[in-house]
Order: C-alpha cells, then structure tokens, then sequence
C-alpha cells in the first residue's frame, strides 16, 4: 500500500486554481520531495494532504485513509513541521517536547521527551531556552515535536529555510536518519537539498504535477548532468509539453 496516493486532487480559490487534478503516489517509508516555483501549489498540495484545507474536488488517501471522509484517522497518523519554526520560545527544549507530548495525551510524556532528545541528539541543548537556540538547532527542535507522536508521515515544509550551510548540511542527517521508518514529504527550494535526500522528487507549476522520478530519472529526461538545469527544463512551459 503507498503510504500517499492522491487522486486528481483540486483546489481553486475562487478563479485561481492553486492545485489542479494532481495525481501521484508516494511509497511507504521513501523520502519525497516536492519542488517548484513560489506559487506552484506546494503548500496547497500540503495543506491538503494534512487536512488543513479541504480540497475543491478530487481526494487524497493517506495510509489509505480519505482527507475528505476521515480527516480524523488521518490526523492521527501524521505530523507537519511548518515552514515557521513553530517553539515556545521561554520553554526550554525539554519543556517543548513535554507541552507537545501533553497536547497529544501522551502517557507518558517524559519519557517519550527523552527518547526524542536522543533521537534528534538534542542532549547538549536540552535544558537551553528556546529563544536563545540558533536557527539550526529551533529548526531541529521543531522535527523534534513534530516527531513526538510517533507519526506514520511526517511532513517537512522549507524545514532548512534561512540556515547557514553547515547547519543545513546537519539537518540534513537528521531527515536522512528518518528514512525507512518514517514516510516524509519534502518542500525545499534548495535544488541540491532535495537531490541529495530523495528518493523520488515531484516537479510542480501552475498548480500541476509536471514531472516526478528518482533524480537521475529526471535529469536524463531533461537531457543534461546537472539536477538544476533539469529542474529549470521540467518546470517550464517547454519542458511540460
């Protein structure tokens, strides 16, 4: 069973269609990114798929449950962490995952802290404040809560967004670690981000699915060596047609 299968999903606001009739399937445990242009329909796309937004027409199974007739079940499998690092900032990072654990009905919510601490290698920030975290480590901090239940998928939205190189480049084991357990859903707007960590990448413009395959299917669709330019081809007019 795919973990992720939509089925001509939609959404309009009004004339504008910001997802139109998407179709693809993600497989259990692989890593998926999604990439596009600003405007493309990823967060839609997102959105969608994690019942934040009811789609237009179409549907998504989620672990084969409906976004539209049990938006419920599927909450209880997934997780989002958004592109906004979304911490209480005068909480320490233990005191995060604890409040998190809480939200959830966690039993036992200390322990289950705990095990996300060694998981993320939280272990040496892990009585730090949040607000005084660098970017790398709030970003991380926030997988972290994201990961709390245990969650089926979880979904990454821009998760290295503003991070210098090295703190990106360590995020990146962090996400890699997740492979295989876990399935993840990628946005990045960082070519060599998504190249490097998928298993497979969905191109997207205008609102629709323009190409998807492993990164070598897509650049020897594209006809060049380099994932950028094959990027750039796939996701223009030319290379849609």
């Amino acid at each position: 069973m795919n973990a992720i299968e939509t089925l001509h999903l939609t959404k309009r606001y009004g004339p504008k269609t910001a997802v139109d009739s998407l179709c693809l399937h993600v497989e259990n445990g692989e890593l998926f990114a999604l990439l596009g242009v600003n405007g493309a329909g990823k967060t839609t796309t997102i959105r969608m798929l994690s019942c934040l937004v009811r789609p237009t027409s179409g549907d998504a199974l989620i672990l084969g449950g409906s976004v539209l007739t049990s938006p419920e079940t599927v909450k209880r499998r997934i997780s989002v962490s958004p592109q906004e690092t979304a911490v209480a900032q005068n909480l320490t990072v233990v005191e995060n995952l604890e409040l998190m654990a809480g939200i959830y009905g966690l039993l036992d919510r200390k322990k289950r802290a705990q095990q996300v601490v060694k998981e993320l290698g939280l272990e040496e920030i892990v009585e730090n404040k949040a607000k005084v975290l660098s970017g790398g480590w709030q970003r991380r901090l926030s997988i972290a809560m994201a990961l709390i239940t245990e969650p089926e998928v979880l979904f990454l939205d821009e998760p290295t967004l503003g991070l210098d190189v090295l703190a990106r480049r360590e995020l990146w084991e962090v996400i890699r670690a997740l492979r295989g357990r876990t399935t993840v859903v990628l946005t990045t707007h960082y070519l060599e981000e998504a190249e490097a960590l998928s298993d497979h990448v969905g191109i997207m413009a205008a609102g629709r699915l323009q190409a998807v395959g492993t990164p070598e299917e897509l650049k020897q669709r594209a006809g060049t060596s380099d994932f950028e330019e094959a990027f750039i081809r796939l996701a223009s007019k030319k290379g849609a047609a």
